[in-house]
């Protein structure tokens, strides 16, 4: 209670001091309208309230992730402790970022931008955008929300998945759907992981009410609308840059659907469906299919049999460190939470692979649950580049509020890009990983690779991207979700849920799920990272772009099959790209960089021999989409 009450202080404390600050150096002027004039010295009151705003927030956002990082890691069924603490230091966070004082000197300063800096302008603006997230003109509604979303999170991940009258982890379920043969034990296991979704249903209700009313106190029409315009973008316009990036991938897709369609019927033995139902599938919720496709002579799986948890989570490291990058903090690894819970740990923690910056300096950790597959070593170097991502714009020229990417599509294009990169077959032999003993197959590899990233923009731009939008933007009435949810996977993906025989779905008659359940709400991102799901759509686009200037510009090497382990001039570009964090607009810095805007040709461009490969094994066979 103390810690909070200190809290707390600091935070009023700092607010008195920069209001007196602010005050006493704006003088009234009868002939000005409003009765106030900005003075010469408004200059210098603005820049000591980014002084000041910086430093608490760095204090206070540290003490609230702290909380949230104990309250993920340690999730003690019957023990709200974590929860109650998350909720204290949220608030104190909130009440700091969303005061009505920093509101109006943000404001006051962006009305004389003419006396400040590119850099300082852009901080007011985050301060403004951090504002609209828990203005304190509705602090009963922020507090609610706060509420509302750490009992989200605990729900979610403290959940108990029971299959077969034994408790299951969600990566057991995840290994069922990648390797079981049996469609009735793939049912159970799919359904089993839909299971947490109707108790979630009154939360999100509740979230997006919460989520909406905050925002529109400083003037947003919707929560969608807020987190779009973090991309100078209305919600229409991310919604139609989405939608445009999924049909320029739509012929690719349709030929990956249809082979896909041919190739799981002849592997569980049933008649060829016109959509794929959900449990024949290798991820809960069909977003990535490459476990579908094992790579002659290139086996990573069986590589890294011989390998530790621990070795994959070094050797990602190790590769940062080949480009020119420092070794980790050893706190990293002193902190961090990376394997899973040995059996009988009376606590649960979140299993969802994530990256985590607590001070704004070099505080970094990683929560994940890491095992010796090529999911988790793929994933692995994933997270890492967001830790990465971090340290490098921890940086003297970056003020802590701008210490993120430069926009939020490059955190998670940064991240894939070097888990792409690990995945190169040249790469694997230079780390030392026997993968095969035969060539492998180049089209077989860009199949594999495919089936991630291409299926992954319907899914993406489409289904999560349209569905948020109509949950906030167009307030989608609850008892319209999950149909509306499976008529947006039919639409985007060709997906239906599964059928009592599990192949009986057609395009004309798709089985119906009902609204006792709640599917939308199984995946993570609904809950707790809402409303920015295109994130991932738009940096897949991004990393094909960097991928290939890389491999073409830097490297002089062939796009497939390419190695940046020891390249310290592919590292010298990551570098200064990472380092100016948000102090550089994410378009303006791209020109610069590589001398391109946003598009999706890289992406084509890369897996044009496969679209070939397709369009053959698809001869005489009926598109369904």
């Amino acid at each position: 209670m103390k810690s909070n009450l200190l809290v707390f202080s600091l935070a009023a404390a700092t607010l008195i001091v920069v209001c007196l600050v602010w005050d006493s150096l704006i003088v009234t002027d009868s002939h000005t309208p409003g009765g106030q004039s900005q003075m010469p010295d408004l200059a210098k009151a603005g820049r000591a309230f980014l002084a000041e705003y910086n430093e608490t927030y760095r204090t206070l956002r540290y003490k609230a992730k702290e909380a949230e990082w104990t309250a993920e890691t340690r999730i003690v069924e019957g023990d709200d402790t974590n929860a109650r603490n998350r909720r204290a230091t949220a608030e104190a966070l909130a009440a700091f970022t969303g005061s009505e004082k920093n509101i109006f000197m943000a404001r006051e300063c962006l009305d004389a931008r003419d006396l400040f800096s590119p850099v300082e302008i852009k901080q007011f603006e985050a301060i403004l955008y951090k504002a609209a997230d828990n203005p304190q003109t509705v602090s009963g509604l922020v507090k609610e929300r706060i509420a509302a979303e750490a009992a989200a999170s605990e729900k979610l991940y403290g959940f108990r998945f029971i299959l077969d009258g034994a408790e299951i982890s969600t990566n057991a379920i995840d290994e069922i759907l990648w390797t079981a043969t049996d469609l009735e034990k793939r049912r159970a296991a799919w359904e089993c992981s839909k299971t947490v979704g109707p108790g979630l249903r009154p939360i999100l209700e509740d979230l997006v009410r919460l989520r909406n009313d905050t925002v529109r106190a400083l003037g947003y029409d919707d929560f969608f609308s807020y987190e779009a315009s973090d991309y100078a973008a209305t919600a229409d316009e991310m919604i139609a840059r989405n939608e445009q990036v999924v049909a320029e991938l739509r012929p690719l897709y349709r030929e990956l659907h249809t082979w896909a369609r041919h190739e799981l019927a002849a592997r569980y033995g049933e008649p060829v469906p016109d959509l794929i139902p959900a449990h024949w599938l290798p991820n809960r919720w069909g977003q990535e299919w490459g476990p579908m496709v094992t790579v002659e002579g290139f086996d990573l799986d069986a590589a890294l049999a011989g390998r530790s948890p621990e070795w994959l989570v070094r050797q990602a490291e190790r590769f940062y460190v080949s480009l020119g990058f420092e070794p980790l903090p050893e706190s990293f690894y002193e902190k961090s939470s990376l394997y899973p819970l040995p059996p009988g740990t009376p606590y649960k923690k979140n299993n969802h692979a994530s990256a985590w910056h607590l001070d704004l300096d070099h505080d970094v950790r990683s929560l994940m649950s890491v095992e010796n597959n090529s999911y988790w070593y793929e994933t692995v170097h994933h997270e890492l580049g967001h830790v990465y991502y971090y340290l490098t714009y921890s940086n003297p020229d970056v003020p802590p509020v701008l210490r993120v990417g430069s926009d939020r599509s490059y955190h998670e294009a940064i991240g894939t890009l070097m888990g792409l990169a690990a995945m190169q077959p040249r790469f694997a032999a230079a780390i030392g990983l026997t993968t095969g003993e035969s060539t492998h197959d180049p089209v077989q590899a860009l199949l594999k690779e495919a089936l991630n990233a291409v299926c992954f923009i319907p899914w993406s731009s489409g289904v999560m991207t349209r569905f948020e939008y109509e949950l906030y933007a167009k307030e989608l009435p609850p008892d319209q979700w999950n149909a509306r949810w499976w008529e947006l996977k039919k639409r985007y993906q060709g997906i239906v849920p599964p059928t009592v025989d599990g192949a009986t779905s057609t395009a004309d008659a798709p089985a119906v799920r009902g609204e006792q359940f709640c599917d939308a709400a199984t995946k993570t991102h609904i809950l707790d990272d809402a409303a920015q799901y295109y994130d991932y759509a738009l940096s897949y686009v991004l990393l094909y772009q960097l991928h290939e200037h890389i491999a073409r510009t830097i490297l002089d090497e062939e796009i497939h099959d390419c190695n940046y382990f020891n390249r310290k001039d592919a590292g010298a570009f990551l570098r200064a790209l990472l380092h100016p964090g948000a102090t550089r607009d994410g378009k303006a810095l791209l020109r610069e960089t590589i001398g391109s805007d946003l598009s999706a040709r890289a992406m084509l461009d890369y897996y044009q021999p496969l679209m070939e490969w397709l369009k053959k094994q698809n001869e005489g066979r009926t598109h369904t989409l």
